[in-house]
């Protein structure tokens, strides 16, 4: 029984050092701000103010397959070539911002995208913030519950046509390299909610299950695999029950 305890003991100091700084995670900001990004390839050459853009306020109307596959925005900041011109013309933002569906390129709007801001919407989150399911890290906001309980209808399109994802509802689990750390779980179903497959296939994830090279916490760290989302937009992976249930240790 003293061999069994002290096991447990060790098992539950390395998943602690695991979470909390091990693997040296990045600072989480604010809940408002989880998810803002300042767009600035362009800007500031031009004499204008970074645009703010805000993950969550979009994420209410839309699924991440509309900019990330319709729209053709990159999934890291500042690679996208956006330019008002092309904007203007009804690509990337203009396809939504074109006084119909969204606010126009008008002059009166500039400051609603460029005003380097990058808190910009505060108040409006935390009056949203109050009217979705909770959660412990990024947003604090659950946001798969969210659409799993009718609190927000996020749009899978901006064409006429209506789309339905691929009904593949297969979860894998993936065990970790370390023997100590329980395995994790991928769920495609609620995946499925904000993404295409394209997304991830081939690009970041190997169609075939195990054949995915290098696939560890270094990696996902360095904002490969599911570090392309879960670092800065998706729930960070601070929460590692959200991957890893079976974590039993207080972290």
């Amino acid at each position: 029984m003293k061999r069994l305890a002290l096991i447990l003991i060790v098992v539950a100091f390395t998943l602690d050092v695991y979470a909390s700084g091990f693997w040296d995670l990045p600072p989480l900001p604010p809940p408002e701000q989880y998810g803002n990004l300042l767009i600035n390839r362009l800007s500031e050459k031009k004499g204008e103010r970074p645009v703010t853009f805000s993950h969550w306020s979009h994420r209410v109307h839309y699924t991440c397959r509309v900019c990330h596959f319709e729209l053709d925005f990159q999934m890291k900041v500042n690679t996208t070539e956006i330019t008002e011109d092309a904007n203007r013309k009804g690509r990337f933002c203009g396809a939504c911002h074109n006084g119909k569906i969204a606010f126009g390129h008008t002059e009166e709007n500039c400051k609603k995208c460029h005003n380097g801001d990058i808190t910009y919407g505060k108040e409006k989150f935390e009056g949203l913030s109050k009217t979705l399911p909770p959660s412990k890290y990024g947003n604090k906001i659950d946001w798969t519950r969210a659409i799993e309980t009718g609190k927000i209808k996020p749009k899978q399109t901006i064409f006429d046509e209506p789309y339905e994802p691929m009904p593949f509802k297969k979860k894998l689990r993936l065990e970790a390299e370390w023997s100590m750390v329980p395995p994790a779980y991928f769920s495609h179903e609620k995946h499925n909610y904000w993404l295409d497959c394209a997304n991830c296939h081939p690009d970041i994830f190997n169609i075939k299950k195990k054949t995915t090279k290098h696939f560890s916490m270094v990696y996902i760290l360095d904002g490969k695999f599911c570090g392309a989302c879960h670092l800065r937009v998706a729930f960070p992976i601070d929460d590692c029950r959200g991957c890893h249930p079976d974590i039993t240790t207080k972290y």
